[in-house]
This record gives C-alpha cells, structure tokens and sequence, in this order.
C-alpha cells in the first residue's frame, strides 16, 4: 500500500486508536478515537519546563552545541539581535541534548505515551518551538498539515506526539488549531501553500484544504499536554503578542512499527527536498528518508525491535 492508503487494523473491541490499560479512562479513550487527540491537564511540572528553557537559551548563545541540532532562525532579525532567543524559532532535533531530551524520558508523559504506543517505545522526532512575535510577515503560521506527511514508518495508529506548553498558549500568540476527527482520514498531498514570502523551508500544508471542517484553537496552560494522531489534520495561527510562545514536543512510535518505502507515493517529493538538503549539508549520496529518521530515532522505552 502506498502512503497514501493508511488503514487502522482494528483492536478487539472498540477502539481502534489505544490500546487497553489501567490509565486512560473510557471518556477519554473515547475521546481520543472520535477527535484524534487527548488534552491533559498540568502534566509536566514548572520547574521541568524552567530546565528546558534555560538549556533552549544556552542552545540560542551557542553555550552548548549538541550534535544533530538543526537551529532555525527568522535570517531577517538576526542583523539586529545575533543570536538570541529573539531570532530562534525551533530547535529541531534535540535527541543528543541530554537536558532537552529529558522530556522525552518523563515517566508522566511516557505513561501516557504508552497508551497509544505499547511498551516499546521509540523518540522519532524532537521540537523545542519559540513562535517568535510576527504580526505583520506572518512567519511562523504554520498551514494546516498532517505530520505522518513527513514520516516514512508505519501504522499510523501506534504513532503519538506529546506537545506540552511552556507557558499559556491562546489564539493571541498562535496557540494549536486542530480539525477534529480528521485522524480517520487518509493521508493527504501537501506542498508548500501559495503565500508570497511567507513559507518557511519544509513548512508543508494541505494542497487542498477543507474549510468546512471545523477547527479546535487549543487553549492550554503552562505544563498542559495534548497527545495527537499523525493524521489529525493541525497547525497553528500567528502570534500577535509581543512575547514569545514556546512550547516542546516529541514524536514516539512503537519500536515495532516498519519503515516504507515513499517512492510513488505523496511523500516522494518531500524526500527528494531533504536529500539534497542533506546533500548540500554534509556531502551525502543516495541518502532515503528512512535513513534520516533512522539517524534521529532514540530508544526511551523497552526494546529496540524494528525502528
């Protein structure tokens, strides 16, 4: 099958999305299988979030450089301010950063993680997001997107992100807007959307987006998590405040999930444009996209089987 007919195989019972355990409640596995994502309350504590952001302001002043790291600036600002905290706007790739990747490990969010994922659990993919102030340029408004876009493994149904505030996040400073129930979708073509100068590398959207469907804006607290679908149809607006919104968040997946092959399918594109960043970058051939996400992926939980 290509990547664009993803299908659930279906648990016993009802629910297709989790898996059975002691910790969600029936509300709540209900939840998650008609909307796609479960949002809980103050999961991770004040001073974890103080840690991150202090080793996010380390990373901005180059104190520490961990290897891997992709640092994404606003080019524009950077004349005006060097590097701070006030030109960078993600930190991509964080899993050889010990204290970031701390996050990932947290046993509250790792219980949960579990829930969707089984015991066998594997870091995919890390993010610590400041959306920087962008009332005008419109930046950093990312298009609506589905993240399993970007990802060449599957079943989408035992892959899960982990996406916590790290301080209050409202639709005045570009909290997440969600689509609910879109995670019974299949996987749908993305592109870069038709705004002049306002697309950032690899910031893929919905070529053909569904305006009728309505969306959720997240209105979270500082150490609130959602846990979503990679096929739960998402982005986030502009922030229109004068602070910065930071938030970090982890892709997981069952380390019993497999690699496809994306060639011939909607995803092909999105390999060629990271091959030859890759490239460019580090001199590379014949590099696939599995091969990427093979060199991202960490262990934080049980075995290693097939990621």
């Amino acid at each position: 099958p290509t990547s664009a007919q993803v299908s659930v195989a279906p648990h016993s019972g009802r629910f297709c999305y989790t898996l059975d355990n002691d910790l969600l409640t029936t509300e709540q596995r209900q939840f998650y299988e008609d909307n796609g994502y479960l949002l809980i309350k103050n999961l991770v504590s004040d001073e974890d979030i103080e840690r991150f952001r202090k080793e996010f302001t380390r990373i901005c002043k180059r104190e520490v450089t961990p290897p891997g790291v992709m640092i994404m600036k606003n080019e524009s600002l950077r004349s005006q301010f060097g590097q701070t905290e006030k030109v960078v706007n993600k930190v991509q790739d964080f899993q050889e950063d010990e204290e970031l990747f701390r996050y990932c490990t947290l046993p509250e969010v790792l219980k949960y993680v579990e829930c969707f994922t089984g015991p066998n659990i594997m870091a995919m993919h890390t993010m610590l997001i400041n959306k920087l102030p962008d009332s005008d340029k419109q930046t950093f408004l990312h298009p609506m997107h589905q993240d399993l876009h970007y990802f060449p493994f599957r079943p989408a149904s035992r892959i899960v992100c982990a996406w916590t505030a790290m301080e209050r996040s409202h639709q005045d400073n570009g909290c997440l807007v969600v689509q609910p129930g879109t995670h019974k979708t299949a996987l749908k073509p993305h592109g870069y959307p038709e705004w002049e100068g306002k697309t950032n590398k690899l910031f893929h959207g919905l070529l053909d987006e569904d305006e009728k469907i309505p969306k959720v804006h997240l209105v979270m607290e500082k150490g609130d998590t959602v846990f979503f679908h990679p096929l739960l149809i998402h982005g986030s607006g502009i922030n229109r405040t004068s602070g910065f919104r930071k938030s970090i968040s982890c892709h997981f997946a069952s380390s019993e999930c497999h690699y496809i092959d994306v060639k011939n399918t909607t995803q092909e594109h999105l390999e060629k444009e990271l091959q030859e960043m890759v490239s460019k970058k580090y001199n590379a051939t014949s590099v696939e996209l599995k091969d990427i996400w093979n060199f991202r992926a960490r262990l934080v939980q049980g075995q290693r089987i097939n990621l």
